[in-house]
């Protein structure tokens, strides 16, 4: 397996002055996160090309250190951006960065589209409007939501059919829930639209265990059963000490998908390669 890549690394910049972070931000421990701790991990462990996932948790809405960053690391690198859904100028920012920066792709969450709303939406229309753009610019689209949003999202995949879409962590499945919990009887649900891709990512955060997190296989099984490799990838959660909890290391994160899940040569190459650049690095 000539190249690995891992489609969901955030990263971190320690300058604050440059790349301001907001109020109460969530850090990683310190002298982790950045791009060198990155690639240091990723050339340990065999990976060779990464998509950067925007920080919300540190950077919200300010796409700075994200673009600049895939921009400078372009041949082995592409971004996800995320912008304000309810912002009329998000969709003249989007096509700014797609245009002159190395971003491939949009994250999406829940959001409040006015001060005094009683709930946050996932489909509503500046939602739709970032989605139509999207399809407009050849990108792909994020979802980041948990379970009670995936009514919204299967709303959103059925009426932008031709938008490449992967769900962020699956939508949170949990172990201690099992194998057939709502969360994941409606991901495998999703299946039928063909558009949509899973990021198995959760390995580890959805465990109760140590190593191997065994009490996940199952669910991870089982919704490689139900999209089929070829709509599956793996992202590692970099940095791995903030996001993994210490509970796993880059390297032993991967090796849950090359040892420990049983996953034949093929299943490896669709998960860890060959989905992710079809999506991420159509260009080669």
């Amino acid at each position: 397996m000539p190249e690995i890549v891992d489609t969901h690394a955030h990263i971190y910049h320690p300058d604050e002055t440059r790349y301001p972070k907001i109020v109460d931000p969530l850090r990683p421990p310190e002298g982790t996160g950045d791009i060198d701790h990155l690639l240091r991990d990723m050339q340990a462990a065999g990976v060779t090309r990464a998509v950067l996932i925007q920080t919300g948790t540190a950077y919200k809405w300010n796409n700075g250190l994200l673009a600049e960053t895939a921009r400078a690391h372009a041949n082995w690198a592409v971004g996800v951006c995320t912008l304000d859904p309810a912002a009329a100028e998000s969709v003249d920012e989007l096509e700014r960065l797609v245009a002159g920066y190395s971003v491939r792709g949009l994250r999406m969450e829940p959001a409040r589209t006015a001060p005094d709303a009683d709930h946050a939406r996932f489909d509503h229309p500046g939602a739709r409007r970032l989605w139509a753009a999207a399809l407009r610019l050849g990108i792909v689209v994020c979802a980041h939501i948990q379970r009670p949003y995936v009514p919204q999202l299967a709303a959103l995949l059925a009426a932008y059919p031709d938008v490449p879409v992967v769900l962020d962590h699956a939508a949170y499945p949990r172990a201690s829930e099992g194998v057939e919990s709502e969360t994941v009887v409606q991901v495998a649900g999703l299946a039928r639209y063909p558009n949509l891709h899973l990021k198995l990512s959760f390995a580890v955060t959805g465990s109760d265990e140590r190593y191997p997190f065994r009490d996940t296989h199952s669910i991870l099984l089982r919704l490689i059963e139900a999209f089929g490799p070829g709509r599956c990838m793996w992202g590692s959660d970099f940095p791995c000490e903030l996001w993994l909890r210490g509970k796993a290391t880059y390297q032993s994160h991967l090796s849950v998908y090359t040892t420990e899940l049983g996953l034949s040569a093929s299943e490896q190459a669709s998960i860890l390669k060959h989905t992710p650049l079809r999506l991420w690095f159509p260009g080669g």
